[in-house]
C-alpha cells in the first residue's frame, strides 16, 4: 500500500470497515510470523494515509485517533506501527510528526523546511512537494553544488518521476521544477552558455538555504539510505 493515497472525507469510516475485514482474516488462519508481518504491514499503510490525510487538512493528529485507525486491540504494536508509518513519511514527503502536547499525545506534521504552506506550493488542502525539493537539493549538494538537467531527469526517472508523465504526487514534474521552485527562490535553472543544443543547469538558490542547511540535506540523504552523514566524507566536511 502506498503512502501516496489520502483519505476522502468517509475514509474513518472506510478504514474501520477494513480493519474489521483485516481481523477477521487473521482469527480465522493461524497468527504466523509471516501473517504478523503482513498485518504490520497493512497497519503502516493505513496509518500512512491518515496522518497525510491529516497534513492535507491542516489538522493535529491525536493518537486516539491514530489508535482508532490500528484498532485499540494491538495497542502493543502500536508503537512500532507508528515509527514505521513516520519514517516513511518522513523518507517520501521529508515532513516530520511532532509531538506538540505530550500529555495529551497530540502530535502535528510539520516539513522538514521553513517553507510557506508547510511545503505547499499553493496554499491550500494539498500535499507538500518538500521530499521532492530535498531530493533535488540532495543531487545539486552531491554534485558540487551544481547539477546539469541530464542529471536531474536520470535521478528522477530511478524514482518513477518521468518529464512529461504527470505524477499521482507532484503534478507536472518539469512545470514543478523548472517554473515553481525558481518562482519561489528555491533552485535556480539557468542556459549553460554556448550549448547546442540547449542544455540547462540546476543550483540551489542561496534563499533556499535561509529554509534549511546543507547539514539538515545531507541528513535527510542518509536517513533516506539509512547510514550515517559522515559516509559522505566531502560533502560531510564542506557542511562542518
Amino acid at each position: 500500500m502506498t503512502s501516496a493515497g489520502v483519505f476522502n472525507t468517509g475514509s474513518d469510516e472506510g478504514a474501520n470497515s477494513r480493519d474489521e475485514e483485516y481481523s477477521c482474516s487473521l482469527e480465522v488462519s493461524p497468527f504466523t510470523e509471516s501473517s504478523c508481518s503482513n498485518f504490520i504491514n497493512i497497519k503502516v499503510g493505513l496509518l500512512e494515509q491518515f496522518l497525510l490525510y491529516k497534513f492535507e487538512m491542516k489538522q493535529c493528529i491525536l493518537k486516539e485517533d491514530m489508535l482508532k485507525i490500528v484498532n485499540p486491540r494491538y495497542q502493543n504494536q502500536f508503537a512500532e506501527i507508528l515509527r514505521r508509518a513516520s519514517e516513511h513519511i518522513e523518507v517520501v514527503f521529508a515532513v516530520d510528526l511532532k509531538e506538540v502536547h505530550p500529555t495529551c499525545y497530540l502530535y502535528d506534521p510539520v516539513s522538514k523546511l521553513k517553507l510557506p504552506n508547510n511545503g505547499r506550493i499553493h496554499a491550500g488542502k494539498r500535499l507538500p512537494k518538500t521530499g521532492l525539493l530535498m531530493t533535488l537539493l540532495v543531487v545539486i549538494f552531491l554534485k558540487g553544488n551544481c547539477a546539469n538537467e541530464e542529471d536531474i531527469w536520470k535521478f528522477l526517472d530511478m524514482m518513477q518521476i518521468y518529464d512529461g508523465k504527470k505524477h499521482y504526487i507532484y503534478g507536472e514534474p518539469r512545470k514543478l521544477i523548472t517554473q515553481d521552485f525558481v518562482r519561489l527562490k528555491y533552485l535556480e535553472y539557468h542556459w549553460v552558455p554556448c550549448s547546442y543544443p540547449a542544455c540547462y543547469k540546476f543550483l540551489c538558490d542561496p534563499r533556499a538555504y535561509t529554509k534549511t542547511s546543507k547539514m539538515r540535506v545531507l541528513k535527510y540523504l542518509a536517513k533516506v539510505n539509512d547510514i550515517a552523514p559522515g559516509a559522505f566524507s566531502s560533502q560531510y566536511e564542506e557542511t562542518l
